[in-house]
């Protein structure tokens, strides 16, 4: 059984819950009898990810930036942070958004965790390990990160909310974990977000040359969403502080991750070179022997069957937005 079962029926606050991983996060946690809200600002988040949740009675959506003063009423027991736009596009067109909703944004979240005697749960990332010369990533590995470089805003932006995390658990006694999030994929992502999947469908649903950077070889270990959604819910349900790695220790290289999804989709595209990009990690794989342990956590989505999901959904857009 994933988690210890501490959470029953509670009041939850899901910071960017209009978000990709978070509307998905947010259908669980309702699913399994709690009340949810929602808080987002819509700067990457999308009201038609939860636009099918606003008819229930137990949730919530609070259009609001965490990084200004935060104030929610009645009692929370449980906080997952996931507000931050995420993509590599982002990094380039929101900079100064990502340094503050994770350095000010979760400073207040934090707060909000504390006053209200809560559980937090930040949703760190993968990007910590920076392009990691350990491999595979264990939890105790401390990164190879470019403090300068295009993805620092990013990386060194999650870096400083673990940071704060564990102060103000060493030193407040909050009830703090983190979940070290690797590449998640799914429904509901943003096609034009830059990152690998979204991409690689969206070409080759338009019969566009797949673009791949560098030679390919460059590995991902690609995570269903449904996996990632049950690996953060065991984690908000345990007592650990971590930080857990919640990832697919399956890897692939984006060339292979490319062909995949020419033949699921049935394409004619081609596979276009591009330059790698920079500080772009070369290898990416969790061990996840903590997750397995602590948790008793580990994926079923294998890739294929996601990606053909994936793919489903992006499909189904393409029809409605035609």
């Amino acid at each position: 059984m994933e988690g210890n079962g501490q959470l029953h029926h509670h009041s939850v606050v899901v910071t960017g819950g209009a978000g990709f991983l978070g509307s998905h996060l947010c259908e669980e946690l309702l699913r399994r009898g709690h009340r949810v809200l929602a808080v987002d600002n819509f700067v990457t988040g999308r009201a038609e990810n939860v636009s099918h949740l606003l008819g229930k009675p137990e949730f919530s959506l609070l259009e609001e930036d965490v990084s200004g003063p935060l104030h929610v009423g009645g009692q929370v027991q449980l906080v997952v942070h996931l507000a931050s736009p995420a993509s590599p596009m982002d990094f380039h067109r929101l900079p100064f958004e990502i340094l503050r909703v994770n350095s000010a944004g979760t400073w207040n979240v934090l707060e909000l965790a504390l006053a209200k005697g809560a559980r937090f749960l930040l949703a760190s990332t993968s990007e910590v390990y920076g392009d990691p010369l350990e491999h595979p990533q264990r939890e105790e590995y401390r990164g190879n990160v470019n403090p300068i470089g295009p993805r620092a805003v990013y990386d060194e932006g999650k870096r400083f909310s673990e940071a704060l995390t564990m102060t103000y658990h060493r030193f407040r006694g909050l009830n703090a974990g983190i979940a070290r999030i690797f590449n998640t994929y799914g429904p509901r992502m943003r096609a034009d977000d830059g990152r690998v999947i979204p991409t690689l469908i969206r070409q080759a649903l338009a019969g566009e040359p797949l673009t791949v950077f560098g030679d390919g070889r460059q590995t991902r270990s690609f995570c269903y969403v449904d996996d990632m959604v049950r690996g953060l819910v065991a984690m908000a349900e345990s007592k650990e502080t971590g930080p857990v790695n919640l990832g697919n220790a399956d890897e692939v290289t984006i060339l292979e991750a490319a062909r995949m999804i020419i033949e699921i989709t049935g394409s004619t595209s081609d596979i276009a070179h591009r330059p790698l990009s920079t500080d772009d990690p070369k290898r990416r794989r969790p061990d996840i022997s903590r997750a397995r342990e602590l948790l008793g956590w580990e994926p079923k989505v294998p890739l294929r069957e996601g990606l053909a999901r994936t793919i489903g959904y992006f499909r189904d857009s393409a029809a409605q937005a035609g």
